[in-house]
């Protein structure tokens, strides 16, 4: 049979298949571009048709084409693995595993119990451990515990109270059921915040203290060599970015050829993956990048699934999907700047639907017990950003040009934060994604930014026409998947725009009601008017109540000039007719 695993060219290829295809996607399939899309499956080509967005229309595609074919069904996906209740017999006493001592926390740091216990078998799949932890007010929290080999057992919460914490751990393996002990919780330090959380359209930590997520991409960093995750970390270091999207599972794409050094799961392209076993040192490696992206104040903003893959991880099946979904989020929800992505184009993931979605998500929300910020990322149809589970609008751009001006609509349609985490990059290759300007990475910022919301950075300029080391196997080393430096001339724009942003009274901009031709943002007592692509020789601009202060603001050359005196209700700002201006108008106390 036919079904969303069957490559299109397969399908073309059997004079039924192809009467369904040119029935469901004329378009694609009666297209000049059919040769193109040949090796792709087709779940992922259902994302480009837009009469198949409605899940009854998708389900009469598959049913039409599971009744075609040559009769070979698809091997079924690796089944759930209950955890052994025989695992260690019953002359094992309960809780005889070693503790290992409890090391100080501080607030907002990991707060970890190790045991050392048992290792014969597959403990990844045969233990089931978790913990009551009980905060110093007397709530309680279940966290899930991991397997993180060689007979250590790790089960991590997030240190969200100072004070005291007690615990006990439940396992179905005897000699780790019932250990109790208290972990104390020193007070935070300084320069650490908490987790994000959201406060209405905007974000904060979860002391209270202003967070705005300008951030940036680099999906495949933490698969590359130590040297270019190095660079790629001092890179962030002297840039304005406070938030990192990046992907768990490696990357297959272009630009994107080069091997992982390892996996989340053990094994290899050429051997073969065991699905049933974690690599721990992976995972450990993941970590510190996590721990070195706090210590620059940078949020990594965790892609749980994406479809751009040579070793099968996009197509897990149920089982393991659920399998590596707990084992992750039980790893990593005790870091304070996570924030997870489900996907990267959800609709592009060929073998799951919403359903999948919203069963995965739920894991997400299960296992993760400190309510660490989660969304999901479009490729073309919006997910439905009403769902409970979403924090916060992550969405890809709509048209070639026009994205961010559609901020302040999607607010009002979700009533969520609205984070536009690729609006394309800047660069300059063949891909139409990637290879917009400096400039117009920098307007699209600024026209978010005076609706409300929050756009994304990437970087994706040509290696070989770039003065920049590569790696010995591995020229082509683009900041948007691999990391490296940063070669771009809007960076330093953003920096610009963030030190605005913070100069507001509240840290945030918000729309306002403005003029039909100009967008206004700001809050009562200062408003910020962008003219984007317009050049006004000067401005008439109306003013509230009150004396005002006004500012002539030119976004790409970073100068800020104070027109000469206050003004009451209205004032003539000239302008020196170029694009990219703005102007601020900040209301005099009396």
């Amino acid at each position: 049979m036919f079904d969303r695993a069957s490559t299109f060219g397969d399908t073309l290829d059997s004079p039924a298949g192809r009467a369904v295809l040119e029935k469901h996607l004329p378009g694609i399939a009666a297209s000049p571009m059919a040769q193109q899309f040949r090796s792709a499956r087709l779940g992922q080509l259902v994302a480009l048709v837009p009469e198949l967005e409605e899940p009854a229309a998708r389900d009469a595609l598959w049913a039409a084409l599971a009744q075609v074919g040559d009769g070979t069904a698809r091997a079924p996906y690796p089944p759930a693995i209950a955890p052994d209740p025989a695992y260690e017999a019953d002359e094992v006493a309960p809780a005889s595993a070693t503790l290992a001592p409890a090391s100080k926390a501080r607030q907002w740091d990991p707060l970890e119990v190790r045991l050392v216990g048992p290792s014969h078998g597959n403990p990844f799949v045969d233990v089931e451990l978790d913990a009551l932890f009980t905060r110093p007010d007397g709530s309680v929290v279940r966290v899930g515990g991991f397997y993180d080999g060689d007979g250590v057992y790790v089960i991590r919460a997030l240190a969200d109270a100072e004070g005291t914490w007690r615990f006990r751990t439940r396992s179905t393996a005897r000699s780790l059921d019932g250990i109790a002990g208290t972990v104390d919780v020193d007070p935070a330090p300084v320069d650490a915040h908490g987790p994000v959380r959201v406060d209405g359209f905007h974000f904060r930590h979860a002391d209270g203290t202003r967070h705005r997520p300008l951030g940036t991409t680099a999906y495949a960093w933490t698969h590359q060599s130590e040297a270019r995750q190095q660079q790629t970390l001092a890179t962030l270091a002297a840039s304005p970015f406070t938030k990192l999207r990046m992907c768990v599972f490696p990357k297959s794409y272009l630009y994107n050829a080069n091997e992982p050094i390892d996996f989340p799961f053990v094994g290899s392209l050429e051997s073969g993956f065991d699905l049933t076993r974690f690599d721990p040192a992976h995972f450990r490696r993941l970590e510190q990048r996590i721990r070195d992206l706090a210590e620059l104040g940078i949020q990594a903003d965790l892609i749980l699934f994406h479809a751009y893959d040579r070793w099968g991880f996009s197509d897990l099946g149920p089982a393991v999907d659920e399998r590596y979904l707990r084992y992750v989020v039980r790893r990593l929800s005790g870091y304070a700047n996570v924030w997870w992505s489900m996907a990267n184009e959800y609709d592009l993931m060929w073998s799951k639907d919403l359903d999948d979605w919203e069963r995965l998500a739920a894991i997400v929300g299960e296992e993760d017990p400190f309510g660490h910020l989660n969304s999901i990322h479009n490729c073309r149809p919006f997910y439905d950003y009403d769902r409970p589970w979403i924090t916060h609008v992550s969405i890809q751009r709509v048209d070639v040009y026009r994205t961010a001006e559609n901020t302040d609509q999607w607010r009002e349609r979700w009533g969520k934060p609205v984070v536009i985490d690729e609006c394309a990059y800047e660069g300059d290759i063949d891909q139409g994604w990637g290879n917009i300007t400096g400039e117009e990475m920098t307007r699209r910022f600024w026209e978010g930014a005076v609706r409300g919301g929050y756009v994304g950075h990437g970087e994706t300029y040509y290696p070989p026409a770039l003065d920049a080391p590569g790696d010995a196997d591995d020229d082509e080393v683009l900041w948007w998947s691999k990391g490296g430096a940063l070669h771009g001339t809007s960076p330093a724009r953003i920096a610009f725009l963030e030190r605005l942003l913070a100069e507001a009274p509240d840290g945030v901009w918000d729309p306002l009601p403005g003029d039909w031709d100009v967008p206004w943002g700001g809050t009562g007592d200062v408003r910020v008017a962008y003219f984007g692509f317009n050049r006004p020789r000067f401005r008439n601009v109306l003013l509230g109540e009150g004396r005002w202060r006004a500012e002539v603001i030119d976004t790409w050359n970073m100068t800020v000039e104070e027109v000469a005196g206050t003004h009451t209700g209205q004032v003539r700002v000239d302008l020196p007719g170029r694009q990219y201006m703005a102007v601020r108008l900040t209301r005099v106390a009396a």
